[in-house]
Formats: structure tokens, C-alpha cells, sequence
């Protein structure tokens, strides 16, 4: 379930329960959690003067003489006169606090250099449901940290991933005001990277000048045959991208031209113009 746009768009049909929020406890239930009725939050911002992007519901804009806000869930931002950090340092101490990883040895890298994916025929049992929850909140932390996008999930390389990110507790994005807003995309390919299958993974990022705010690395759906396929398949994951962005982006004012994406090879590039 797409929970952001579940709470904001959907209609609940399962029972859902909330906790007390931290300094609302009612003084005659304190131990009691709320039953939720409604999704109410679209309905709050729309009323509030938000409009909802023509492109990506999840978002909400208020414009105030020439000053726009942005409805974020679950960022933390500063902002300062040199431009906005976005970062969730503190959902990363809550997961390293609960999936008990707090007093582990912080680590310099989310993965081995040498790291050979594999199939491990002779693996210890894991917790499941433990491990796909350290996943889900892996997967919620790359929204600010793309230097985990890419790292082995295996069950023992996940604990590695948590203590890296205890040496990289205030890691985050930065935008500088004073860069221009021209937007770009990248994106390369591995080759039969992967050593069960076969198959190739797609890496590509987007850019606003100087500005990371989009990345992605994915397996490829089939195995190709040749380099040159595997990096049209990436360019256009990029592609795709790029117009997305391209509209959703419309939505503040901002209007792009010709984009460049810039691919590193040389049989397949392709004259644009």
C-alpha cells in the first residue's frame, strides 16, 4: 500500500488505529488509541488554500505573495540564506534505536568494494518479519540518502547499512540557492551484472543544476544481449523521469526546454536535435 497517498486519497476499508500523540494523551484514557474514521488530510489542506499537483497528488502547494510552501511528510529542513539541507536524522537514530543497532561500531561504507552477489544455498534463517522492516525503513531513508541506494540487502549486509548510518547520522541533501535551475539526467547500465540471472541494472539520476533530486537503480526486466541494449533501457528509465519531473515541476512556475541526458555510450547516443 502506497500509505501518503492512501491517507491522502483512498477510502479506508480496514480498521486502522493510532497511537496518542506525545503531549495529547487524554488525561482519562492515557493507555487507549484512536480509532481512525476518515482521511481527512487532503480535505484539510485543500481547505486550508493548498492546491494538489496536477501531476503527483502527493504533493500540495500554497502560494503567498510570490512565496510558495511545500507540504513535505517526514523530512526534516533547514534552511538558511545559502540555500536547504533536507536530511532525517531523526528517524535514523529511531531506527538504529529500534532495531537495537545503537551501540553498534559505526563502519565508513554501506557495502564491501568486493561484495559478489549470489545465491546462498546454505543461509541461516532470519527473522523475516524483523528483516523486511529494517528494509521498509531502509527504503523510506533513501528518499534523503542515495549513497544506500545501491547497497546489498542481504540479511548481514543490512547490519553493515545500519552502521554506517550511525557514522552518517546528519547526512543529507543540499541545494544551494544560488544554483540555476537547469534540469539534467544521467544514467549508465551494468551488463549482465547480476550473477544468478544474468540480468542488467539500470542506474540514473536527475539533476537541477548542481542540485541531486532523483535517483533510481533497478534490474532489468529481461536479459539483454548486447551493451548497447541494456543502455537504452537505462536512457529511457532517465527519460521517463525527466518528463515527470518536467511536468510536476510546471506546477511551481517553472518551465524547461531542451533537456539533456547524458548517456556513456558511445553506441547509444542519438542525435536529438
Amino acid at each position: 500500500m502506497d500509505v501518503k497517498s492512501a491517507f491522502l486519497n483512498g477510502f479506508i476499508e480496514e480498521e486502522v488505529y493510532v497511537r496518542q500523540p506525545p503531549g495529547f494523551e487524554s488525561a482519562k484514557f492515557p493507555d487507549r488509541v484512536y480509532k481512525l474514521r476518515k482521511a481527512l488530510l487532503k480535505s484539510f489542506l485543500l481547505k486550508s488554500g493548498f492546491v494538489m499537483g496536477s501531476v503527483d497528488k502527493t504533493l500540495f502547494l500554497l502560494s503567498r505573495g510570490g512565496d510558495t510552501l511545500i507540504f513535505f511528510l517526514g523530512l526534516q529542513i533547514k534552511q538558511s540564506p545559502e540555500g536547504t539541507f533536507v536530511h532525517q536524522a531523526k528517524f535514523t537514530r529511531d531506527i538504529l534505536k529500534k532495531f537495537v543497532m545503537g551501540d553498534s561500531k559505526p563502519i565508513t561504507t554501506p557495502m564491501s568494494t568486493n561484495t559478489t552477489l549470489d545465491a546462498d544455498e546454505d543461509g541461516e534463517a532470519v527473522d523475516q518479519k524483523e528483516f523486511r522492516e529494517m528494509i521498509g525503513s531502509l527504503l523510506y531513508l533513501t528518499a534523503t540518502r542515495p549513497d544506500i541506494q545501491f547497497a546489498d540487502i542481504s540479511p548481514q549486509a543490512v547490519k553493515r547499512i545500519f552502521r554506517y548510518l550511525k557514522f552518517t547520522l546528519e547526512l543529507g541533501l543540499w541545494y544551494s540557492s544560488g544554483s540555476s535551475l537547469s534540469l539534467r539526467g544521467f544514467s549508465d547500465a551494468d551488463h549482465a551484472g547480476c550473477q544468478i540471472d544474468r540480468k542488467s541494472t539500470s542506474g540514473t539520476c536527475q539533476l537541477l543544476e548542481t542540485s541531486l533530486v532523483s535517483w533510481s537503480s533497478r534490474k532489468q526486466a529481461s536479459v539483454s544481449l548486447s551493451t548497447t541494449e541494456v543502455e537504452y533501457i537505462a536512457a529511457a528509465s532517465c527519460c521517463s523521469q525527466l518528463l515527470w519531473m518536467k511536468a510536476t515541476l510546471s506546477n511551481f512556475g517553472l518551465r524547461f526546454g531542451w533537456i539533456p541526458l547524458l548517456v556513456d555510450s558511445t553506441s547509444a547516443i542519438v542525435d536529438g536535435t
